[in-house]
């Protein structure tokens, strides 16, 4: 059989290959996929060449443990069907609908270990955004938000959009998205955030910055802001402005993933007297403190879910089959206020 993949093959260059699948190993399964997700903000990093070169893409993947060196496969999104089954495989496996973290491509061969079945009651363009709900779910786990708390999301792109609809599940004081572009703030308000504001305005800013400001008759502390702030948005500038918004001894959790994007970082002010927290999330693993009650099929149970909630096959905006993809890539890459989710399909 013939499948088609798509290569990364330097930056800026997308290029679809097509080549013989080998015949099924001993407990192998063929998977034909019906669509993938990109990733816009990690795979934005490899189309721009922006990714470190001294560690793997993700070593807890089997399909994605190679150095990020083009010309390179990658994706972690894919939703397809079981086609064919190697010899030991329980023949439950035939047929079955199944998520993989396997790079874009029509078919792929893998083993069940590695496959995720779909509930039945979940749609497969909906079953797309289970990594993407997972990181959103370790996201909250890691910031632990708190019953009045004021929280801000700075980045609401899909990442930030999921992890803003299951913040607003939460009885928290406020809950505050950024964002450039009007289209993503205009989800976010739809998602259940209270207010949201454009980062480049100084108005909004200090618009903001009064809001989080709590009047004397409510609070004797001496300094106001954000109890909890997360940063999505993939610039690391924005660290800065979380910085500024956030509260004595608040929290920042580091969802972002800035690959070999750098900025200079204000921490000799506020960032050093506020005692500010800073927590790194990364979805790979799970917090040390929380492993005594989650584990790794948990979590994907709380994603489903909150995908069965939060119906975020809503945010897809654009589906091209694979042969088109390098066009989705670049509206990416430069029109990114147009592209909210973008499907590849087969």
């Amino acid at each position: 059989m013939l499948a088609q993949q798509l290569w990364f093959t330097r930056p800026r260059r997308i290029d679809i290959r097509e080549h013989a699948l080998p015949s099924l190993e001993a407990g192998q399964v063929l998977v034909k996929t019906d669509c993938s997700a990109i990733s816009a903000g990690t795979e934005m990093l490899v189309y721009r060449g922006q990714l470190p070169v001294d560690m793997s893409l993700d070593a807890t993947l089997e399909a994605l443990r190679q150095p990020p060196t083009y010309p390179l496969a990658y994706g972690y999104a894919c939703v397809g069907r079981i086609v064919q089954c190697g010899s030991g495989v329980d023949s439950r496996w035939q047929d079955q609908r199944v998520f993989a973290f396997q790079p874009h491509a029509s078919h792929f061969i893998t083993t069940p270990p590695q496959l995720i079945p779909l509930p039945d009651d979940i749609e497969t363009e909906a079953a797309v955004f289970l990594a993407n709900m997972e990181t959103a779910v370790n996201l909250v786990l890691d910031g632990n938000p708190a019953l009045g708390e004021r929280v801000v999301v700075l980045g609401l792109g899909i990442v930030g959009l999921l992890v803003s609809a299951l913040l607003a599940q939460f009885p928290l004081a406020h809950l505050y998205g950024l964002d450039t572009w009007a289209e993503r703030r205009a989800r976010a308000l739809q998602q259940g955030v209270h207010q949201v504001f454009d980062p480049h305005s100084e108005a909004q800013i200090a618009e903001l910055t009064q809001a989080l400001h709590l009047p004397a008759s409510v609070s004797a502390a001496s300094d106001s802001g954000a109890d909890l702030i997360y940063e999505v948005s993939g610039v690391p500038e924005a660290l800065n402005l979380a910085i500024e918004l956030c509260s004595y001894s608040g929290r920042i959790v580091l969802g972002s993933w800035y690959g070999n994007k750098v900025a200079p970082l204000q921490l000799g002010g506020a960032a050093h007297r506020n005692r500010i927290k800073f927590i790194s999330s990364q979805v790979s693993t799970i917090a040390p403190e929380l492993t005594g009650r989650w584990d790794k099929a948990c979590r994907f149970h709380t994603a489903w879910e909150m995908i069965r909630r939060v119906q975020p096959q809503q945010h897809i905006s654009h589906k091209m089959p694979l042969a088109q993809a390098a066009q989705l890539y670049q509206l990416l890459d430069e029109s990114p206020e147009h592209v909210l989710q973008a499907l590849i399909t087969y």
